[in-house]
């Protein structure tokens, strides 16, 4: 496994739509192992999608408490309901923060590192991250849903340990 680097806000694979995964190989599973282990290596980020890293694929990683670590392929939002205001940061524009609004609840269906179809209903925190990564594989970034960047801020040093960063 390895840590792979980052891509930042100005990389144009961050802003386009990745591509289906056709065929889950062993380059697939290569992929999802250095994923986890970049976003396990960062420190706090609760997700990290395949664009995040330079690779234009539907593959998302997130990892909480309270859902333990899930790998979606080719996910797609099929549901959500209600709505909240919620601070964000990424990984792909560190030390920024900004609140947007986001459902309360979700529905999301795609298939697990195995090929085996899955379906997470999920709410609060482990909702916003899959929100936020599906995000990304659609090529939105969360300052898309502000109505101006000078609507983001500057992040305080205590703020990069909170739960901010998805």
């Amino acid at each position: 496994m390895s840590v792979l680097p980052l891509t930042m806000m100005d990389n144009p694979v961050l802003h386009q739509k990745a591509k289906r995964v056709r065929k889950i190989d062993d380059s697939i599973q290569k992929l999802i192992d250095d994923m986890i282990e970049t976003m396990q290596h960062t420190g706090g980020a609760a997700g990290l999608a395949a664009p995040q890293v330079g690779i234009p694929l539907q593959v998302v990683v997130i990892e909480l408490l309270e859902s333990g670590l899930i790998t979606l392929i080719n996910p797609q939002l099929v549901k959500s309901s209600g709505e909240r205001e919620v601070m964000e940061g990424c990984l792909s524009l560190p030390g920024y923060r900004g609140v947007i609004k986001r459902a309360e609840s979700v529905t999301v269906k795609g298939r697990d590192r195995y090929g085996k179809e899955v379906r997470i209903k999920a709410e609060g925190l482990l909702a916003q991250a899959l929100q936020h990564e599906i995000d990304h594989i659609n090529g939105i970034v969360y300052v898309d849903h502000l109505e101006s960047m000078d609507d983001l801020y500057k992040a305080e040093a205590e703020d990069e340990d909170e739960s901010g960063r998805i």
